[in-house]
């Protein structure tokens, strides 16, 4: 059975004076990017198969991330290329921590419609990942979102979600955010949240608040990635932590999409109720597998490079 991604496809500059400001810096490297699109690769560098469903624009730019996609092994029938819209760039800072800041030039990744994505056949997918905060913005992407959603409900399709939250997209109006997660938590079957997500969302002022939040009001398994401090996992009324990999971080770009990746593509040769049968133990070493590809992902520069890195021999 097959993985559906859908969310934005884009391009990242990223820029290569370390520790310097978008403003300062002078050298940038072009990277294919996009939170879904780099889920997509990873779970076909594992050895999944998985389509993306996203618009780029019809200019070398989206032509290159498309090809990239194939050559991971990832159906592009439902990238779309747009004859009036550019592809979308981020421009990325790294600091020295390998953390990074975002600045969006957004594009034709906003104008995936409802209607294209309507004519995806669900029949063979076992797994929609929906997995970009862009898919909360205003405009045709936000209803293609919604209209997948209803129909994997209705189709009892397993269902993950990560946001992907970004404060320059909601600089605004937090709230906006908060409200159309809240749709997807109470309706996924798994979620990703990062610790400044789950606070945001539920309002909690510890992550151990907004576990305890997550856990009453979800009846799905969730994790929250806490970075070298490891990933609490809720199961069931209950959370713990699986530990981090410790490694030195080159850049961190890419790590939840990978850690994503691991998990979907550990539960895709199973159905629904066999998923939901699963114990807190097995899942417990899906969830350690996955923290290994998110840790060997922060040890190269971009995350299409570092997903040629991994391989499903670094699992348990």
């Amino acid at each position: 059975m097959k993985i559906l991604c859908i969310g934005e496809a884009l391009i990242d500059m990223i820029c290569t004076d370390k520790g310097r400001s978008l403003s300062e810096g002078n050298h940038f490297l072009k990277k294919p990017g996009g939170a879904p699109t780099n889920v997509a690769a990873a779970i076909a560098a594992l050895g999944g198969t998985v389509e993306l469903a996203a618009k780029v624009g019809n200019d070398p730019f989206g032509r290159q991330l498309i090809q990239v996609m194939q050559e991971f092994g990832v159906s592009t029938k439902w990238m779309i290329a747009d004859e009036n819209y550019f592809t979308t760039f981020a421009f990325v800072s790294l600091m020295e921590d390998g953390e990074r800041d975002f600045v969006f030039n957004r594009g034709a990744d906003g104008q995936l419609s409802r209607e294209e994505v309507e004519g995806i056949d669900l029949d063979d997918i076992s797994i929609i990942h929906f997995g970009s905060a862009t898919g909360f913005l205003p405009g045709p992407l936000q209803a293609a979102y919604q209209g997948l959603l209803q129909k994997a409900l209705q189709k009892n399709i397993f269902i993950s979600f990560d946001p992907n939250y970004r404060h320059l997209l909601f600089p605004n109006d937090t709230q906006i955010f908060v409200d159309q997660s809240w749709n997807f938590l109470q309706a996924c079957h798994f979620f990703k949240l990062s610790d400044e997500e789950a606070m945001l969302i539920t309002g909690a002022v510890t992550v151990s608040d907004a576990a305890d939040i997550l856990l009453e009001k979800t009846n799905a398994v969730f994790t929250i990635t806490l970075g070298k401090e490891g990933t609490l996992f809720g199961f069931k009324g209950k959370t713990t932590n699986i530990p981090s990999i410790p490694i030195k971080p080159v850049d961190t770009t890419g790590a939840g999409d990978a850690f994503v990746g691991a998990v979907l593509y550990q539960l895709s040769d199973k159905s629904l109720g066999e998923i939901q049968a699963m114990s807190q133990e097995h899942w417990s070493r899906i969830i350690t597998n996955a923290n290994k590809a998110g840790a060997r992902t922060c040890e190269y520069l971009g995350a299409m490079e570092a997903f040629k890195h991994l391989n499903n021999q670094i699992f348990e």
